[in-house]
């Protein structure tokens, strides 16, 4: 199934971000932070690409465990900083417009 644009964007740009793949320890803090500013359902759909990625072929199963820990539970603070540092450098838009007045 082909994902909808902005979602084939998104996949896109964490794939030139992470050139040899995303780190199994990363995608907890990538997740959560995905999940701030996306639907669960295009999450999933973030995650199916990145596991199905054959150029880096990434483990399914710790993204199935990444999905899980995002929502039993919450990440860790630290990791969560230096993800969203890195998709920050990226250009990763960190904060909707409309929590830009309540976030500092």
């Amino acid at each position: 199934m082909e994902l909808p644009p902005l979602l084939a964007s998104i996949v896109g740009w964490l794939r030139a971000g992470y050139p040899d793949g995303v780190p199994e320890h990363d995608y907890v803090p990538l997740f959560a932070l995905l999940s701030s500013q996306l639907s669960d359902e295009e999450v999933a759909e973030i995650a199916s690409a990145l596991a199905s990625d054959p150029a880096h072929p990434a483990s399914a199963e710790a993204v199935r465990e990444a999905i899980s820990a995002v929502t039993n539970g919450e990440p860790n603070d630290i990791d969560v900083a230096r993800v969203r540092s890195r998709l920050a450098a990226g250009g990763w838009p960190l904060a909707r417009p409309d929590r830009l007045s309540s976030t500092n």
